[in-house]
């Protein structure tokens, strides 16, 4: 697949209310001016979908997962919840994702991706950031391939950062990891992804916090983007 540099294929915004979240995004993101980095509420940003981090159940009962839910309406929760159990079953994997149609113009799209198993459960020791945002991102090569140019923007808040306990640096560079993913490779399946960022990604507990780590698949893994 090749990518047109002049015309990107996705527009990507990130919003947080927590000011320490967007400045280490800034700090994050210096090199790669194409994402939008905004303080303030994902409910005030057009896109064609908005990512929720949510639990492995899709309960939508806190953080921005509520913000979310009383803004869509209670249906939203049962949509994302029917999508869970017809592709995962009980439980939606750390690291997977699904994309479904939010009944409204703005977003059009809801992408839930777990950075948690349970509710409020601390993720601060863990790749569940990079997992999740790089999963979220894969729920956008899927709809695209499904209907193409249906996801054109998509817009982020800091996962993790808030009812996870994760650090506002280590919520960024685990973001930038999972952006610079999407950009490269496009997965064969949930399965792959998880597998590629833990075997990369296992010893960066004992890496420096502000160290941003990109993640190389082999040639035989995965698809490759040809950059143009």
């Amino acid at each position: 697949m090749t990518v047109d540099r002049e015309k990107p294929l996705l527009r990507v915004v990130l919003t947080d209310v927590n000011a320490k979240v967007v400045q280490a995004w800034r700090a994050a993101f210096a090199d790669t001016p194409e994402v939008e980095i905004h303080r303030g509420s994902i409910l005030t940003r057009q896109a064609d979908a908005w990512v929720s981090p949510t639990n492995s159940r899709g309960r939508m009962d806190g953080g921005v997962d509520a913000v979310v839910k009383r803004h869509l309406g209670a249906g939203i929760q049962l949509r994302v919840q029917r999508a869970i159990r017809d592709r995962f079953g009980a439980a939606m994997p750390v690291g997977s994702a699904v994309c479904v149609p939010s009944g409204a113009t703005n977003p059009r799209f809801l992408i839930s991706t777990p950075t948690m198993e349970q509710s409020a459960q601390d993720v601060s020791e863990t790749l569940n950031v990079a997992l999740a945002c790089a999963a979220a991102f894969q729920a956008v090569h899927a709809q695209n391939e499904q209907e193409p140019g249906s996801i054109a923007s998509v817009a982020l808040v800091g996962m993790g950062a808030a009812t996870g306990r994760v650090p506002a640096r280590v919520c960024a560079n685990l973001m930038w990891t999972g952006y610079t993913l999407f950009n490269d490779y496009h997965f064969r399946d949930y399965d792959e992804l998880r597998r590629t960022i833990c075997e990369q990604l296992d010893d960066i507990g004992s890496r420096p916090e502000e160290e941003r780590v990109r993640v190389t698949v082999p040639a035989a893994s995965g698809s490759r983007r040809s950059r143009g």
